[in-house]
């Protein structure tokens, strides 16, 4: 696609996990067992999650971020690298193993999660940011780190306000942009004084609001869904990227929902993704002023409305 923008590049700090990832026919309920018809093992963490994305789509990514010093630890810097992700920022520490997270995922896609934080509870700032156009943080660290982060940094800031925990107002008021889902934004009233939010509704679609006010709102884009877990984290790194690029709002919302439907129906907690461009949607050009055109006769007007 012609006319997509330059990719910033992007500094993400947040939470790495190794996934272990059980399909079922049906989620259990509780006391109930039921047999998995397959396994994986995947890198996750939604810090990881977005840097792996945001790479996929093209963008320059580091991480910041810690392991534990263990064959998961290992795993997971590897993947990061094989993404193309920098990794001189993640710290190796012999004090936590590496975050996990056990996931079970059903044929419809949803799923139940336990996340152990491991590592992700010990990650610390290094002593200068990546010289970066965004720093993206999400919440499965330490609010205070973030709150530090955001307050060194001089980069396009956003924050994924996942899971649901508060900020100062202070890193609030810094943030050029915050993402969360619907429940998220129930859960934070203070977000509504934030100048831009980006609040995600599943298949109801998404929506910008700045200073509490609707901008844009678009519907989802129509997927066949095996997997939501990372759906979100690709969906926060590509609006991320489209409006610190400078994307229009709501041009800036069809393209991470294109990339949130990709997203879907990939089975890993971190999908396969086309080049950025490949998901941008252009504005569409104003439709010329129609011409008068002479009454048609009946016959005419019919084929014409066929």
């Amino acid at each position: 696609m012609t006319g997509a923008p330059a990719l910033p590049s992007l500094a993400v700090l947040g939470s790495i996990n190794v996934d272990a990832v059980l399909r079922v026919p049906e989620l259990p309920a509780p006391g109930e067992t039921v047999l998995a018809t397959k396994q994986h093992r995947f890198l996750g963490g939604k810090g990881a999650n977005q840097a792996v994305a945001a790479a996929r789509l093209g963008a320059s990514v580091t991480v910041i971020g810690a392991v534990g010093d263990d064959l998961d630890g290992v795993f997971a810097v590897e993947e990061l690298r094989r993404a193309g992700v920098r990794t001189e920022f993640v710290a190796t520490t012999p004090d936590a193993p590496t975050g996990t997270a056990a996931i079970t995922v059903d044929d419809a896609g949803e799923n139940a999660i336990a996340v152990f934080p491991g590592a992700n509870a010990l990650v610390a700032l290094p002593a200068a940011l990546p010289d970066t156009d965004v720093l993206l943080c999400q919440l499965e660290v330490d609010p205070a780190l973030v709150d530090a982060a955001v307050a060194r940094s001089s980069a396009f800031v956003a924050v994924n306000a996942a899971p649901a925990r508060h900020l100062r107002p202070e890193t609030l008021e810094r943030a050029d942009l915050v993402v969360v889902n619907e429940l998220e934004w129930a859960a934070l009233p203070e977000l509504a004084r934030c100048r831009r939010v980006v609040v995600t509704a599943g298949s109801s679609g998404a929506s910008v609001l700045e200073r509490g006010r609707v901008v844009a709102e678009v519907p989802a884009v129509p997927a066949r869904v095996r997997n939501t877990v990372g759906a979100g984290d690709a969906f926060t790194a590509a609006v991320t990227i489209a409006l610190a690029a400078g994307l229009p709002a709501e041009q800036a919302l069809r393209t991470a929902a294109r990339v949130g439907a990709a997203a879907v129906a990939d089975e890993a907690s971190q999908p396969a993704l086309l080049a950025f461009a490949e998901y941008a949607e252009a504005e569409p050009e104003p439709e010329p002023e129609p011409e008068p055109e002479a009454e048609p006769e009946p016959e005419a007007a019919a084929a014409a409305s066929v």
